[in-house]
């Protein structure tokens, strides 16, 4: 393991950490490779230990709808689910910053919920926080005009990446948003006129 997994998992007992080290394997992607696609079966579950992958949906037109970002120290709560059912995956994953992933047998996963009590809380853990997140998503969809989603996404890639510089063209931001680049550079430059965001070639500096 290239990193530590305690220092990167801090709730997994010794046990556990000892338990994955013996049986899981490690996979590095680079930043553009997708992971996962709509319709395939999932044998693994997927821990991140390194970079950054995006987890969105993808229309039958090719339009996406961002979901969120998995990051160091988590997992794809919906990965989870459709590898412990057997079921084909609906989401897309893929990778945004290079990433290291070890990847668990789904045998194990189903194990050890029962073996590792550390093992158990994490997993449930991911299943709420995940849910939280996509709730937010709903109601960002359902509850606000353009402007207050453009916003509210903007705000979501900040947490993200934990800084106020987004290296995001506007068209990315269009596609995940499902709606035009003119209609997105349109409400960028209100932004700016407000101060709120200072726009630069494929980036984007939050002010506030």
């Amino acid at each position: 393991m290239q990193t530590p997994l305690k220092n990167i998992f801090p709730n997994f007992s010794n046990e556990l950490i000892s338990a994955i080290e013996s049986n899981a394997t490690m996979q590095d992607s680079e930043a553009g490779t997708i992971l996962m696609r709509t319709g395939q079966y999932i044998k693994n579950t997927v821990l991140i230990t390194k970079g950054k992958i995006k987890i969105y949906r993808e229309g039958e037109d090719g339009g996406e709808f961002f979901m969120y970002y998995l990051q160091p120290g988590q997992a794809c709560a919906i990965s989870m689910i459709c590898a412990t059912k057997s079921e084909k995956s609906q989401i897309m994953a893929k990778v945004v910053e290079d990433v290291s992933v070890v990847m668990i047998p789904l045998t194990l996963m189903d194990k050890w919920m029962m073996e590792h009590r550390s093992w158990y809380e994490f997993v449930i853990e991911t299943y709420r926080s995940r849910f939280e997140e996509v709730l937010e998503v709903v109601d960002s969809i359902a509850f606000r005009s353009m402007d207050e989603r453009l916003e509210f996404y903007l705000k979501r890639h900040k947490d993200a990446c934990e800084c106020t510089e987004l290296k995001v063209s506007h068209q990315e931001i269009a596609t995940e948003l499902n709606t035009s680049r003119e209609v997105i550079s349109r409400l960028l430059k209100k932004m700016e006129q407000r101060g709120l965001v200072k726009l630069n070639r494929n980036q984007i500096e939050l002010l506030k």
